[in-house]
């Protein structure tokens, strides 16, 4: 019995194995609680393992890859049309399993654990900015209970609240004040918060090859760079730059069959970002028409 693909469902406690020989025939169908699967795999021969990108999947790629097995991860859109039957851990792992041999299957890359400690200060990032965002409503609403409207700019609420809490001709009760003023202390903090994780980004971007090289494009800054660097890493999960540019959604228009297509001007640049992740040396077309030679441009 020589197992030559595996498809793994991942779970918190239980997971379900399903692997096939090189005949595609079913020669293993095994559950495993989690503190079982490193060592079941470590006694395994090396051979291919497929898994659904989700949560916790980087981790398990990164260990099933010290044994020596070949570990892709595919995003669970693509591995739902493979399900039989009914869903459930079983069929999904078989699903997986069918997914993970087909040979035009796209697969997603594994992130190094710099990397998903790096979006995890973007995620943390961006809940405390929506939370901020949340808060100045809910004041920005309060004070428009009582006759107050200030304009939706942040700055303006923070220049305002002041004045607001202790003018006594305002129209604000004493209670309303009080209430306010809590949430202006609130709201400082979530200030001091995110400059917190501002100053973070900072660093990882002054400390980090890659970003720095990034940030020499025109429009890219520390946080694009950081999050950039931490959401692809290694370009080679893309093709070409066009496939890049549409997997961040910056697609053309299309209002017509045929003919030109406009492009906003951000779309120009991000384009030939992968080539910059891999090479300083990058390849420009110098014309748009077919049979014209590219010339080679340094990046910065």
């Amino acid at each position: 019995m020589q197992i030559v693909r595996i498809g793994l469902d991942l779970a918190k406690y239980i997971f379900e194995v399903h692997g096939v020989d090189a005949h595609g025939k079913v020669v293993l169908r095994k559950t495993l609680r989690r503190d079982a699967v490193s060592s079941f795999f470590a006694n395994l021969p090396p051979c291919l393992i497929g898994m659904e990108a989700s949560n916790g999947a980087h981790y398990w790629a990164r260990v099933l890859s010290g044994f020596g097995h070949q570990v892709r991860l595919i995003s669970p859109q693509f591995v739902a049309p493979y399900v039989k039957s009914n869903k459930n851990d079983r069929n999904d792992a078989e699903a997986i399993c069918e997914a993970a041999g087909r040979p035009t299957m796209r697969f997603v890359p594994v992130k190094s654990v710099d990397q998903l400690a790096v979006q995890a200060l973007h995620r943390i990032r961006s809940r405390l900015v929506s939370g901020r965002t949340k808060l100045a409503n809910q004041i920005r609403g309060i004070l428009a209970e009582h006759g107050i409207v200030i304009a939706r700019n942040i700055a303006k609420l923070r220049q305002n609240l002041t004045y607001m809490i202790e003018g006594d001709g305002n129209g604000l009760s004493s209670l309303v004040r009080a209430l306010v003023g809590e949430l202006k202390a609130e709201l400082a903090e979530l200030d001091q918060r995110i400059a917190a994780y501002d100053r973070r980004i900072r660093e990882l971007y002054r400390n980090n090859e890659l970003c720095q090289r990034l940030g020499k494009i025109e429009g890219v800054g520390p946080l694009s760079a950081t999050a950039l660097m931490a959401a692809v890493g290694d370009r080679q999960g893309f093709k070409n730059g066009r496939q890049f540019a549409a997997w961040l959604g910056l697609v053309p228009k299309q209002r017509s069959s045929g003919g030109p297509r406009s492009f906003v001007w951000h779309q120009q640049t991000w384009r030939s970002l992968p080539t910059h992740l891999a090479d300083p040396w990058c390849t420009r077309l110098a014309g748009s028409s077919k049979g014209q030679t590219g010339s080679k441009k340094p990046l910065a």
